[in-house]
C-alpha cells in the first residue's frame, strides 16, 4: 500500500511538562487509525501538530506528494460567518463552476447529517449542529487522508451512526481522537496508544488493542521486575569494586546506569479515584404528573407521567435540540413546567453535571474553587478530606490545583467538574453528557462508578457503549413532546427499531405492489377491446329478446293455457332465465370497463 505520511522521533513539551517524546509511526493507504491515551498527554497536540497547526520542539514529517488532507478540530471556528449559508462558502473554489459543484455537494451532505434550514443563525446552534457543519466540510472534498479530533463529541446518536457508516464504506485513510469504543471497535484497523510519552502500535481494532495491550503490560512488568534483580547485582558489585570503576570495567559502570534508568520506569497507572459511596435513599424517590413543557410552538414534554423507583438508571436519547436537557432541569426543579407536579422524596440528594459544564469563576484556581464549595469534604459518611486531598483523588496534583480554571483542558474541566459533584455524596446523579471529553481509561472507571452507585442515575448520553453499559431502560425522545420507554439496553433498542423499520418497508412495498396492481387494473378496466365492445352491442340484442321470450312465457303460463303446452314450456322459461341471468351478468362487467 502506499505510504501517505511518516512521523520519525515526534517530541513535544511544555515547559517541563513532557508530551511524547521520538515517536515515530506511518499512514498508508487504507489506515483507519484510532489514537488513544490519557487526557492530558497530547493527543490533540499531535494532531494539530501532523495538521500543521502547531509545532512539534524536534522530528520529521513527510508527506506524500500532492496529499489531500482534511482536519476535524474539536471546536470548530467557522470565523465571522453569520448564518450556515455563510459556511458554504468558505473554502468553496475560486471558479464559478467548480464552486457550485462544491457548494451543491455541500448542502447535501449538510442534509444527510439533518442540517437544512441554511439561514439558522450561527450563535443560536448547539454544539451538536456545529460539529455536524464542521463535518460536512470535512468530507465534503473527499480527502485522502482525514484527521478528526472528537468528532463524536456533541453529536446525537443518528448523527454518529451516519458518520461511522461513511468511515467505513470510504477509501479515506484517518487518524481520530475519540472515546467512543464502538466507533473505534467498528471503524478502526489500527490504534496507536501513547503512553509514558511512547507511541505503541497495534493491528488490529479496539477489542484486539485492549487484549494486545493487557498483553504488553505483563510483559513490562515481568521484564521490569527481571531488570529490578538484576539492578540489585549489579549494585552489589558497584559497592565491593571501587577499584574497578577507574579501570577496565567502566563499560559494566555505564550499563549500570542504563539498567537502573531502564528498571526505574514507573509502569503504575494514576487513575481518578472515585470511591464515593452514596448518602442513603429512602423508597420514595419522585413521582412526575402530568408534566407538560412548550416553548412557543416547540413541544418538549407532552403530559409525561412516571414513578421513579430506588436504584433505577435510566439512559435518554433523542435528537440534538428535542429537549433532553430541559427535560432534567424540569424534573430538578431548574426549570418550571406548564402543567404538571412533581413530588420529591425528603432523602433525595441530586448531584447534576451539566452539558454546558462547571459554573466557576474562570479566574479562579482550581483548589479556590472547590474550598469555595467544602473546606471539609465528607464521603461515604465519616471519610474526611481536605479540598487538596479529595482534589488529588481527581488526578488534579498539587501544582495542578494552582492552575486557573480558564487554561483547564477540556478533560480536566471535566474531572473539576466530576469532582464538584460528587463531593456532596449525592443519591440521585443527574448526568447530561458526561462522556465529553473524557478519555476511555476515565469512562471504564465512570462506568463501574455508576453500575455498582446505590442510588438513582439518569443520563444523557451519545455514547453507545456508555448506555449499554450503565441503563436498565431507556427513555427515547422521539420529538412533539412524546416520550417513549423502552425496556432494555440501546443495542437492544437499536435491533428493535431497525426491525420496526424493515416491517414498515415490507408493508410499504406491499402496499406499494397493490396500488401499482389496482392502478394497472384500472387502467385495463377503462379501455373495452374491439371484440368486447362487438360482444357489449350483442347482448343488447340478447338481452332485449330473451326478456320478451320470458314476459311471453310467463303470460302464457298465467293465462292458464293448456297442461300440455304448459309443461313442454316450463323448460324452456328455465332456460330462458339462466340465459337472462348470465347475460345481464356480462353486460354489467363490460359496461363497468367501459365506464
Amino acid at each position: 500500500m502506499a505510504s501517505y505520511l511518516q512521523i520519525e522521533g515526534l517530541t513535544k513539551s511544555y515547559g517541563d511538562r513532557m508530551l511524547f517524546e521520538g515517536i515515530t509511526f506511518g499512514i498508508d493507504e487504507g489506515d483507519k487509525i484510532g489514537l488513544i491515551a490519557k487526557n492530558g498527554t497530547g493527543k490533540s497536540t499531535l494532531l494539530k501538530i501532523i495538521a500543521s497547526k502547531e509545532d512539534a520542539d524536534s522530528g520529521k514529517i513527510t508527506f506524500r506528494n500532492d496529499l489531500r488532507v482534511a482536519y476535524l478540530d474539536q471546536t470548530p471556528d467557522f470565523g465571522s460567518s453569520a448564518v450556515i449559508r455563510d459556511v458554504l462558502t468558505q473554502h468553496a473554489p475560486s471558479d464559478a463552476a467548480e464552486r457550485d459543484d462544491y457548494v451543491a455537494r455541500l448542502e447535501r451532505t449538510l442534509q444527510q447529517l439533518g442540517i437544512s434550514n441554511l439561514d439558522a443563525p450561527l450563535d443560536k446552534l448547539s454544539g451538536g449542529e456545529k460539529k455536524r457543519i464542521a463535518i460536512a466540510q470535512a468530507v465534503v472534498d473527499s480527502p485522502e487522508l482525514l484527521i478528526l479530533d472528537e468528532p463524536t463529541n456533541h453529536l446525537d446518536i443518528d448523527a454518529i451512526e451516519w458518520l461511522e457508516s461513511y468511515l467505513r464504506r470510504s477509501r479515506i485513510a484517518l487518524l481520530m481522537v475519540t472515546h467512543d469504543r464502538y466507533f473505534l471497535d467498528r471503524v478502526c484497523n489500527k490504534i496507536i496508544e501513547i503512553d509514558n510519552c511512547t507511541a505503541y502500535t497495534y493491528q488490529g481494532n479496539y477489542e484486539y488493542y485492549l487484549r494486545r495491550r493487557q498483553e504488553r503490560i505483563e510483559a513490562m512488568t515481568a521484564e521490569q521486575t527481571k531488570l529490578k534483580n538484576t539492578l540489585r547485582r549489579e549494585q552489589e558489585w558497584m559497592r565491593r569494586q571501587p577499584q574497578a570503576r577507574a579501570g577496565k570495567a567502566k563499560y559494566r559502570i555505564d550499563a549500570f546506569y542504563d539498567l537502573k534508568e531502564r528498571a526505574n520506569v514507573n509502569l503504575s497507572q494514576r487513575d481518578v479515584n472515585l470511591d464515593v459511596k452514596s448518602a442513603y435513599i429512602g423508597s420514595k424517590i419522585f413521582d412526575a404528573k402530568h408534566l407538560s413543557k412548550r416553548y412557543g410552538e416547540k413541544v418538549v414534554l407532552d403530559d409525561f407521567s412516571y414513578t421513579f423507583a430506588r436504584y433505577e438508571k435510566v439512559g435518554i436519547i433523542g435528537a440534538n435540540g428535542v429537549g433532553k436537557s430541559t427535560f432534567i432541569k424540569l424534573l430538578q426543579g431548574l426549570e418550571q413546567p406548564d402543567s404538571g407536579t412533581i413530588e420529591v422524596g425528603e432523602t433525595v440528594r441530586f448531584g447534576y453535571y451539566s452539558q454546558s459544564g462547571i459554573s466557576f469563576d474562570e479566574n479562579k484556581k482550581v483548589i479556590d474553587a472547590i474550598t469555595d464549595i467544602a473546606e471539609d469534604v465528607v464521603v461515604n459518611g465519616n471519610v474526611h478530606y481536605s479540598p487538596m486531598q479529595f482534589l488529588q483523588r481527581f488526578l488534579f496534583s498539587p501544582a495542578d490545583q494552582q492552575k486557573y480554571i480558564h487554561t483547564l483542558s477540556g478533560g480536566e474541566r471535566c474531572r473539576l467538574h466530576l469532582a464538584s459533584v460528587l463531593m456532596r455524596s449525592p443519591n440521585f446523579l443527574i448526568l447530561d453528557e458526561p462522556t465529553n471529553d473524557l478519555d476511555i481509561i476515565t469512562l471504564g472507571i465512570l462506568e463501574n462508578y455508576l453500575s455498582e452507585f446505590k442510588g438513582c442515575v439518569i443520563v444523557i448520553s451519545h455514547d453507545r457503549f456508555f448506555l449499554d453499559n450503565i441503563a436498565d431502560h431507556l427513555f427515547v425522545f422521539t420529538g412533539d413532546g412524546q416520550v417513549k420507554d423502552f425496556p432494555g439496553t440501546y443495542t437492544e433498542y437499536r435491533q428493535w427499531r431497525e426491525e420496526q423499520q424493515r416491517i414498515n418497508r415490507q408493508a410499504e412495498a406491499s402496499s406499494d405492489t397493490s396500488a401499482k396492481q389496482q392502478r394497472r387494473s384500472s387502467e385495463r378496466k377503462r379501455k373495452l377491446t374491439f371484440k368486447e365492445k362487438r360482444e357489449l352491442e350483442a347482448l343488447e340484442s340478447e338481452i332485449e329478446q330473451l326478456t320478451a321470450e320470458k314476459e311471453e312465457l310467463t303470460a302464457l303460463f298465467n293465462g292458464g293455457g293448456s297442461p300440455d303446452d304448459i309443461a313442454s314450456k316450463a323448460a324452456r322459461y328455465a332456460e330462458v332465465t339462466s340465459l337472462l341471468d348470465d347475460k345481464e351478468m356480462r353486460w354489467l362487467e363490460l359496461s363497468e370497463i367501459e365506464s
